[in-house]
């Protein structure tokens, strides 16, 4: 039943890696799209100066990072699983013992 459990939410986190839906979806956050990575106090941090001298690649940065945390978000999920001896068979169909290779 844990083995199913783990195969589930490994399925539910797949679909982090979707492509997103074309459709614009309503939100409760009031962000101002203006005010890229500013917080409330410090205001806009860029240490380097990226966006004074690059700001066409504000964007493609912005996807970039989410696109590793959510590989590091994976990363993690699987070694939890390891590090919990948690060992998946290889059957595609048990009740036909039909293996993944």
């Amino acid at each position: 039943m844990f083995k199913l459990a783990a195969f589930a939410s490994l399925l539910a986190g797949a679909s982090a890696f979707a492509p997103a839906q074309s459709g614009r979806a309503a939100t409760s956050l009031a962000v101002n799209e203006l005010e890229i990575g500013a917080t409330a106090p410090l205001g806009v941090y860029d240490p380097l100066g990226w966006l004074d001298t690059e700001p066409e690649a504000f964007e493609r940065r912005r996807a970039v990072e989410r696109k590793h945390g959510r590989v590091a978000m994976a990363a993690v999920l699987g070694s939890i699983v390891h590090h919990n001896d948690i060992e998946f068979d290889g059957y595609l169909s048990p009740s036909q013992n039909l293996k993944f290779s």
